[in-house]
């Protein structure tokens, strides 16, 4: 449980890094829809 926790944990901040603007983490979050949808298939 903790190892699961940290690793979300470190994946937020490298997501949250990657977003250096609104308009970047508005495609960043569009990506991850994108991706959750295409493993709900």
């Amino acid at each position: 449980m903790k190892t699961t926790a940290t690793l979300l944990t470190l994946a937020l901040a490298f997501f949250l890094a990657g977003c250096n603007t609104v308009k970047g983490m508005g495609q960043d979050i569009g990506r991850a829809g994108s991706a959750i949808e295409r493993a709900a298939k």
